[in-house]
């Protein structure tokens, strides 16, 4: 949810609580996805963006900040992320469980002076740009494969992406379709709150009930029920944190941001063209037997947002958003489905999110339309003296 803040590995059974919790944290990061028009921005965070004061570096907040010393606060988690993806390992790979600013792994020792490696090579090959990374090599494997893969073996997506079809629809006619198959301004501008409830399912039996309560403008507060207490993610259309139970406040990055606001505006679908600078047709696709446009969209300084849209029925499908980190940028999907009709608006009931690590789907029940929310519940959290945020 809105980002990549914690550590999450779907593909280790869940048989006790605490991974549960490991998922939940992760499944954090990207439930900006988890929203009723999940595809809406907040216009005014996009559209305007301007930079947010300085925070505080790395070595302000952690512990023993050696390699990533000088970088924002904000970014060693997404760069942690990041590193687990590439190598499909978790923290504990590099990590003392609890004491995380500890030497005594060897594999900690090994991935400073690999990333040391990598800005080395992109500062003196590539003038600085950041052209080489962790997945450049690793590829989700923890040694990298030096031998190349015989022909057979080359990714069908490899090959999909070489026959892909020109686009044979305009950028304002995409949107235009799929803001007419939402329902149209006209019943999208009679909402102005929504209350919805479901379930987050993170696999292997595990789900926990949630509820999502936004309000116009640009107001979004994602709840999730959990064994230890609640969970939440919150957008107040100026800023956005994120609060796990027996973890520190975690506020949100402008990375981070984007992501949420994408999900905190009830009206996506007649702002969309306004909520980004620059929009470009990509060529068409293919997903699960459908064709769907691709429209990629941009703002300055930030990673693009790629949005496609089936074009038999106009809805948006799929998502695929970026949060970068000092060592490259962290890939979310969420596909969404089981469109219905509320208020005379269709929005989706279910969705799945993946990231490298896992997936996870969210399943609502009900979406209740122009509920009172009141606004103390975007309301930041004070913390206690004595306690930390990141």
């Amino acid at each position: 949810m809105g980002h990549g803040r914690f550590v999450f590995c779907a593909r280790s059974k869940i048989n006790d609580f605490t991974g549960a919790v490991d998922l939940i944290n992760r499944a954090f990061a990207i439930l900006a996805a988890v929203t009723v028009c999940l595809c809406t921005t907040y216009v005014g965070v996009l559209r305007a963006q301007s930079p947010n004061p300085p925070g505080p570096l790395a070595e302000q907040v952690y512990k023993n900040i050696q390699v990533l010393k000088g970088k924002p606060a904000d970014q060693v988690i997404p760069a942690m992320q990041f590193m687990t993806s590439s190598l499909g390992v978790r923290c504990e790979h590099c990590h003392v469980e609890g004491a995380f600013e500890k030497d005594d792994k060897k594999p900690k020792k090994t991935a400073r002076e690999m990333m040391q490696m990598m800005f080395a090579l992109n500062q003196n090959s590539f003038n600085g740009e950041r052209e080489v990374t962790c997945y450049s090599c690793h590829r989700g494997a923890l040694r990298p494969v030096g031998t190349p893969i015989v022909g057979a073996e080359i990714s069908a997506s490899a090959k999909a992406n070489e026959s892909a079809a020109p686009p044979v629809q305009t950028a304002d006619q995409i949107l235009g379709k799929y803001q007419s198959a939402v329902g149209g301004s006209g019943a999208l501008d009679k909402i102005s709150s929504e209350i919805q409830k479901g379930k987050l399912d993170l696999g292997h039996g595990v789900q926990f009930p949630m509820e999502i309560f936004l309000k116009q403008p640009g107001m979004r507060s994602v709840v999730t029920h959990l064994p230890s207490g609640d969970g939440f993610e919150t957008i107040n259309g100026q800023a956005g944190w994120t609060l796990v139970p027996g973890r520190p406040l975690r506020n949100m990055n402008q990375g981070d941001l984007q992501a949420a606001s994408i999900d905190a505006d009830l009206h996506l679908a007649a702002h969309l063209k306004s909520s980004f600078a620059d929009l470009k047709v990509r060529p068409d696709q293919q997903i699960e037997g459908r064709t769907v446009s691709v429209i990629q969209a941009r703002n300055p300084q930030l990673p693009p947002v790629e949005l496609y849209f089936d074009q038999q029925s106009g809805l948006l499908v799929r998502m695929v958003r970026y949060v970068d980190s000092p060592l490259g940028r962290n890939p979310t999907q969420i596909d969404y489905s089981d469109y219905r009709d509320v208020a005379g608006v269709r929005q989706p009931f279910q969705w799945t999110v993946a990231q490298p690590q896992g997936r996870y789907t969210v399943q609502l029940d009900k979406i209740a339309v122009n509920a009172p929310v009141e606004e103390a519940r975007f309301a930041k959290p004070a913390v206690p003296p004595g306690a930390s945020q990141h």
